[in-house]
């Protein structure tokens, strides 16, 4: 769960960021405490040598223990009452020589104690003085405990307070999952999606309302393809099915012309119907979006599609460039795309009339000489089996410039078409130029 692991996380970092200073707070505390006992038992020492030179005892404290250490005797207790306090080897070596001093801890009794024995000015000798360790050990708990009750309680709070934090944060994320988890199990494209905000979390629900509008989109258009296209192979399909019946009921009874027109019939209807079935699999299934946009030359694509038409038809082709511009597209949707204007505009040219390929700068239009387009019909053409008025008799599937349109959109390019000035029309796209590169108008007329 992410706002589980995500709480954690967050536990975790203000564990260590509370340990850190608790630690570094408790070390300089019990330095700080350690020298105050130091300095405390050097100036116990100092009053007890005072009180010893000026022949008086020092006055009794609770927390302290004194005695005296002759070069050479026992040790003599100068605190009645209090237990005697352990003599180390440093300690007699201290008395006996009547110079310097020696720090040790020691336990008495059970109770820990700092013990310094102390050269006396007269070099007769020395003095022990014990303080004991146990307030301050108390002290030391009292405050480990406080701290650490401090530090979990303070550890709580923030994992408490992250998890509404984080509860708050993520509604949005679980409201997107909520309603993506709705659009896997109904299949509802148009299941409404949460608000976006303007954060990390409203980008992805922006991006994902982009996804799902891209699929509703893609859902549209196949459902339209597939009525648009069951509405075309009808007629064929009609025809191919009229010719077969006949000819089941004639049984050899028709005449040979009747029977060769049938025949003749079922061949036209079938080539239709192959023509219409490969321009549907190309459209539905876009074989080119495998490959990757590249910068083209279109005057390549022009004169090869020039030369491969007037090799199968022996129409003229003529193909004039003006300043052409190197394209982003992918290499066969363009030469595909060019092809389609091309076979297009043999198909409604009049035999013997040339068939014009112009490219200027990254645009390239076909012109041809028939009988033009409407102005009303100039943005339908680029619909799926649309036909004006006047061309249903005219071969063809009707998807021609359908594909052009989604090939060159899907190059982030745009289609026209419009009227040639002395009749016929002109038919063609435009293409993003490919970046950074650099050329020069120039006019290259040529002739297939």
């Amino acid at each position: 769960m992410l706002r589980t692991r995500i709480g954690l996380v967050v536990l975790a970092s203000v564990l260590l960021a509370i340990a850190v200073p608790v630690i570094s707070a408790y070390r300089g505390v019990s330095t700080l405490v350690s020298d105050q006992l130091d300095r405390s038992l050097q100036d116990r020492t100092q009053t007890v040598l005072t009180a010893l030179d000026l022949g008086r005892l020092p006055p009794v404290r609770p927390d302290t223990v004194e005695q005296l250490l002759p070069a050479d005797g026992p040790a003599q207790k100068l605190t009645p009452g209090a237990p005697a306090l352990p003599v180390s080897a440093r300690a007699l070596e201290v008395a006996r020589t009547g110079q310097g001093s020696h720090q040790e801890d020691a336990t008495v009794d059970g109770t820990p104690y700092g013990v310094l024995t102390q050269a006396r000015p007269d070099g007769q000798g020395a003095v022990m003085v014990g303080q004991t360790y146990a307030g301050v050990t108390e002290v030391d708990e009292a405050f480990l405990q406080r701290i650490t009750v401090t530090s979990a309680a303070a550890a709580l709070s923030c994992a408490l307070l992250s998890w509404l934090v984080l509860g708050r944060i993520l509604r949005p994320v679980r409201r997107l999952a909520d309603a993506a988890e709705h659009i896997t199990t109904t299949r509802d494209l148009a299941t409404p999606l949460p608000a976006a905000g303007r954060d990390e979390i409203g980008g992805l629900t922006r991006a994902f309302e982009s996804m799902v509008g891209a699929l509703r989109h893609s859902r549209e258009q196949q459902q339209r393809l597939v009525q648009d296209a069951s509405h075309e192979l009808r007629t064929p399909l009609t025809s191919v099915r009229g010719c077969a019946e006949l000819l089941q009921r004639a049984r050899g009874r028709l005449a040979p012309e009747d029977e060769e027109q049938i025949l003749a019939t079922l061949v036209t209807e079938t080539v239709a119907l192959d023509e219409i079935v490969r321009e549907l699999v190309e459209l539905a299934t876009d074989q080119q979006t495998a490959e990757d946009p590249e910068p083209l030359d279109l005057p390549d694509a022009a004169e090869d599609s020039a030369r491969r038409f007037h090799r199968r038809t022996g129409r003229e082709i003529a193909v004039t460039v003006e300043g052409p511009v190197p394209v982003l597209a992918r290499p066969r949707a363009l030469q595909r795309c060019v092809d389609n204007l091309v076979g297009n505009a043999v198909k409604f040219s009049p035999d013997g009339t040339p068939v014009e390929i112009r490219i200027t700068g990254t645009r390239l239009s076909v012109r041809d000489h028939g009988p033009g387009i409407a102005p009303d019909d100039r943005q339908a053409v680029f619909e799926r089996f649309f036909r004006a008025a006047g061309t249903q008799a005219t071969p063809g599937s009707g998807l021609g410039l359908a594909i052009v349109h989604d090939l060159v959109a899907a190059d982030h390019g745009s289609v026209f078409a419009t009227a040639a000035p002395d009749g016929g029309a002109e038919v063609g796209f435009h293409l993003p130029p490919a970046p950074q590169i650099m050329h020069s108008s120039h006019i290259v007329p040529s002739k297939v």
